[in-house]
């Protein structure tokens, strides 16, 4: 009987190390009540590059930071909203986050047009970080998304360039083309000469390759690479037709304000760190995409002939006097950023 009682002693003992053992080397799980789930509509479609790479990537981040307790159920371009509609989706509430291009708010956010874009302004990706991060920009991005309930954090700086099907070789083989374009972009080609229009993710492919558009842009090598445009466009044209925060995560700050103590400062965090990754790994990524598209699928660069750049530099102008004229605050930025531009020498 001695003997049996130290054994079960032993026993609970050993069972007893254990368990604080396994409470201190593993972490803790959350319980279905504690869990938070947050619906998350992206405009970038399943097959795009920063749909894995930017959106796949945050959502494991923040599960993995909130152990668990925060959960990001994804849905890609069209799945819900529009992509249009996913502002005002998540300004709402009806959604808690989303990912758009700055361009599809611009009803809401008078700077909208010049973080998707100002064309010809940026000649390299550091300087629109810089403009970004460093002189304000993007808080007074964040500002002006604000009065509208919404947080707003770019996703990366990148380049915007696009594909064609047949080569540039003069003005007028430019002003011939149909091209998919958005936001500020859309409006430039357009008053540059060329006719661009609106087509969602989900549908460039195939208007690419039946004829409805001649060239598009979907970022720049990379995107244009994940998105099989490299197929039916050998073409990757050169400078890029603009440098910008054209990618956008958005969340509800509500949903924000009803986070537990601390995570709504995990979310910002990781938000803040992203643009930082996604900014550099992209360029790499960009460069990579970029030459094995031309050693594998014949893809040349076209680069545009000088006489065309510069009367799309001159368009450019007017483009950026335009919009300066939505707001003060866009006059203010736009004045700005001419005499950094000054400050650099390219005007």
């Amino acid at each position: 009987m001695v003997l049996l009682a130290q054994l079960r002693k032993h026993l609970v003992t050993a069972a007893a190390a254990v368990a604080v053992a396994t409470s201190v080397v593993l972490p803790s799980l959350a319980s279905a009540d504690d869990v938070i789930k947050w619906k998350v509509q992206s405009h970038w479609p399943g097959a795009s590059s920063s749909y894995k790479d930017s959106l796949e990537r945050i959502k494991r981040v923040l599960e993995e930071r909130t152990d668990g307790r925060l959960q990001l159920q994804l849905f890609e371009s069209g799945a819900l909203f529009k992509p249009n509609e996913t502002f005002n989706a998540v300004s709402r509430g009806i959604i808690q986050m989303g990912t758009i291009s700055p361009g599809y708010a611009q009803d809401k956010l008078s700077l909208g047009g010049i973080a998707s874009g100002l064309p010809f302004a940026f000649h390299n990706v550091w300087e629109a970080v810089y403009f970004h991060k460093n002189m304000g920009f993007e808080d007074k991005l964040r500002a002006e998304a604000a009065k509208y309930g919404v947080y707003y954090s770019t996703d990366k700086i990148y380049p915007t360039e696009m594909v064609i099907k047949k080569p540039v070789e003069s003005w007028d083989d430019f002003t011939k083309l149909k091209i998919r374009s958005s936001g500020a972009l859309q409006k430039f080609l357009t008053e540059a000469g060329a006719a661009g229009s609106y087509i969602p993710g989900g549908e460039l492919y195939q208007a690419l390759s039946t004829g409805v558009v001649d060239g598009a842009h979907w970022g720049a090598s990379q995107g244009a690479k994940s998105m099989g445009l490299y197929e039916v466009a050998k073409y990757h044209v050169k400078p890029a037709l603009n440098i910008a925060g054209t990618d956008v995560f958005i969340v509800s700050q509500k949903a924000l304000d009803k986070l537990p103590d601390g995570m709504a400062k995990i979310v910002k965090d990781a938000l803040e760190e992203q643009f930082w990754l996604r900014t550099n790994e992209y360029l790499y990524q960009e460069r990579v995409s970029l030459a094995t598209a031309m050693r594998d699928e014949g893809v040349q660069i076209n680069t545009l002939p000088d006489d065309v750049q510069k009367r799309l530099t001159a368009t450019a102008q007017k483009t950026w006097d335009k919009e300066a004229e939505r707001s003060p605050e866009a006059k203010a930025i736009v004045e700005e950023l001419r005499g950094f531009l000054k400050d650099l020498g390219y005007l």
